[in-house]
């Protein structure tokens, strides 16, 4: 019975990064054996246990048969007589697929090492093919390590992946869990750009997809292509450390760009409108959180009237505060306008310029907030309230702007 750190783990430790999580594999050995130790069984489609002490998960050394379709699809063998080879086999990159010794030496069969040096993303495997979340994985991994590429086999291998159809056996949990861990990761555009080589992005992202080669009015946005618009305002959001609602918010801020008919190209009158309804529909079907939804919608929505928010009447200033229930939930108004600015801030020549939007809607939203609600409807009749503390509220926004 031998044990091995493997995986993760070990890329990290071999290109200098901290080791936040490590994964074990034990080779010659039993459940029954496993669970004289000490250690507890947790796996359910494989034999995983947490060491009796650290809590830390080891699993045997398995293989894996493909007997299905989708990344659920599989048949596990663990026996004491699978290999660390064996086991290694059926991981998804080689960068992924070295392990070390209780010695620290590196156990390293199929050139992980070699693949890290040269910074190069390389399937194990033909039995890459087998599980689509390596896809998304390989696509997450670009978002982290910003400097690697694909390797040319690995992209022909995905490609044929997505027209086999095997990309659209993934639940919606799943796309949604490797996505927001990706667009957690230091350049998020990078994992949209791998899902785009190799055609996964139309069928996982179709509203995504297709705002490449959307032109925009060059006057107020340089870079032209909306597509190309989109991940520099999510590329943005992550170099801010923005969280992932807003992060989520600004790549979806601008989908009903994808519906102007091309006859009325590079003007997209109301694509606010759309864009609300293409966020609904995708968050629908890939399941997206309530907190990321409605953020995201918000921002589709109301971002324009954000970048002219000193054009705006008093009680338009009012209206957009309420639409975002930033009375009720300051610290997603405090998100909204972040998301704002990241659209801002995505296109050349705008990182720097002054934007004062956001500050200008935050004086005017403590102004708001400062009224005393409670007094106002004290004196208002009981069915006019709202529009009481509404007319309050624009009130002192108005006098406040007098000030400016």
């Amino acid at each position: 019975m031998k044990t091995y750190i493997v995986g993760g783990a070990v890329r990290d430790r071999l290109l200098g990064l901290p080791v936040v999580d490590r994964d074990y594999v034990v080779v010659g050995a039993t459940p029954e054996q496993m669970v004289a130790l000490g250690y507890q069984p947790v796996g359910k489609d494989f034999p995983v246990f947490l060491h009796p002490e650290s809590h830390a998960e080891y699993a045997l050394a398995r293989t894996e048969r493909k007997s299905g379709k989708g990344y659920k699809g599989f048949t596990v063998h663990a026996a004491p007589d699978v290999t660390l080879e064996q086991d290694l086999s059926r991981r998804d990159l080689t960068i992924n697929a070295m392990a070390e010794d209780a010695n620290g030496k590196l156990v390293d069969p199929y050139g992980g090492q070699r693949d890290l040096a040269a910074k190069v993303f390389r399937h194990v495997s033909a039995a890459f093919a087998e599980d689509p979340v390596r896809i998304l994985r390989l696509a997450r991994f670009a978002a982290r390590f910003t400097d690697f590429r694909v390797a040319q086999e690995t992209q022909a291998l995905m490609q044929q992946m997505v027209a086999a159809g095997e990309i659209d056996a993934l639940v919606p949990e799943r796309v949604w869990q490797e996505i927001a861990r990706g667009l957690m990761e230091a350049q998020p555009s990078r994992m949209f750009q791998a899902l785009r080589d190799c055609g996964a992005l139309a069928r996982l992202f179709p509203e995504i997809d297709c705002l490449f080669g959307v032109p925009q009015p060059p006057a107020h946005h340089p870079e032209i292509d909306t597509g190309i618009h989109v991940m520099l305002v999510v590329d943005w959001a992550a170099a801010q450390g923005y969280s992932l609602p807003v992060r989520f918010a600004a790549l979806t801020h601008d989908l009903g760009k994808g519906a102007t008919p091309p006859e009325l190209w590079p003007k997209h009158h109301g694509h606010e409108a759309k864009s609300v309804e293409r966020v609904r529909e995708l968050c629908e079907r890939v399941r997206v959180p309530a907190d990321c939804r409605d953020l995201a919608v918000a921002v589709a929505r109301d971002h324009g009237n954000v970048h002219r928010a000193q054009e705006l009447r008093a009680a338009t200033v009012i209206e957009l505060l309420e639409r975002v229930d930033a009375f009720r939930r300051p610290q997603r108004f405090t998100e909204f306008l972040q998301a704002c600015e990241c659209d801002f801030r995505g296109r050349p020549g705008y990182e720097t310029r002054a934007y004062p939007a956001p500050a200008y809607l935050m004086q005017a939203f403590a102004v708001a907030r400062a009224v005393d609600a409670g007094e106002v409807a004290r004196a208002a009749a009981p069915d006019k309230v709202r529009e009481a503390v509404f007319r309050a509220r624009a009130a002192a926004v108005e006098a406040w702007k007098l000030t400016l």
